[in-house]
């Protein structure tokens, strides 16, 4: 299905980049010391988004296929160039919250495999969707992670503290490490309730762990093997078929021959 709706759905819950893909870990560990910088880091990366969906999809026609990734990538820094400078001249506290991880937005893999996998392949506006859908997807698990370090680590929430001054919070889920206690902790509660994602998804997946749609990880050396075996099994399914049809194009042609034999 292409339809807008289903797009918005597949990227907030069915294929949730942060907690069923498990993609895009190095800004979702280390902007989400507050829920304020998750939120921010999750907009930002929607605009871009949803904005390199569309234009790529746009020249997918025009881009040859095998510049295609490089392509893919001065689109993209294109348009973080764009955002960054319109985060420096309007908003300057986000700019230097999040800092570094502006720019490395370019290498997003949740970007370039929407790109590659979705809106190389498709229109425009399901595309512009598509990209919404997960970077709203995207928001979403950043400001959750978010919101559970910033209360822990500093009894507020969004800024707004609600905790005494004199109880103790849990400084370490406001540093590096806390990162990985809360995704760690969500993820664990993921499995208890057998909600689907990368960390338990039973039976055969590609090497990169993810589903990404309608990706067969074709440019993945270590899925070379798994697809070329499907690759064997279309050909030899193609060849049944192609026999099929001439054995009952030929028992028609002698049929055929049967009767004008038995009408002369």
């Amino acid at each position: 299905m292409n339809n807008c709706t289903e797009r918005l759905y597949n990227g907030i819950i069915k294929e949730n980049p942060t907690f069923v893909l498990m993609l895009g870990m190095c800004p979702t560990l280390a902007t989400t010391t507050s829920a304020i910088n998750g939120l921010s880091m999750g907009l930002t990366t929607t605009v871009v988004l949803a904005a390199s969906n569309a234009l790529i999809s746009c020249l997918r026609k025009i881009i040859p296929d095998k510049v295609r990734i490089p392509a893919y990538i001065v689109v993209v820094a294109s348009l973080v160039t764009i955002v960054q400078l319109l985060l420096k001249a309007y908003l300057p506290s986000v700019n230097n919250a999040l800092g570094l991880y502006i720019p490395l937005i370019v290498v997003n893999c949740i970007i370039l495999g929407r790109a590659e996998s979705y809106a190389s392949k498709n229109s425009v506006v399901p595309s512009l969707f598509d990209g919404i859908g997960m970077g709203l997807g995207f928001t979403f698990g950043l400001t959750c992670i978010g919101i559970v370090r910033e209360i822990l680590g500093s009894g507020s929430i969004f800024n707004f503290r609600f905790w005494p001054e004199n109880f103790d919070t849990v400084s370490i889920f406001v540093m590096a490490p806390g990162a990985f206690f809360v995704l760690a902790c969500l993820t664990a509660l993921q499995n208890k309730l057998q909600m689907p994602s990368a960390t338990n998804i039973t039976g055969p997946q590609m090497a990169c762990g993810g589903n990404c749609a309608s990706c067969h990880g074709h440019d993945c050396a270590a899925n070379k093997g798994l697809f070329e075996a499907e690759r064997a099994a279309a050909k030899a399914e193609k060849a049944r078929k192609a026999k099929e049809a001439a054995e009952a194009k030929k028992a028609a042609a002698l049929a055929k021959a049967a009767e004008q034999k038995k009408g002369d």
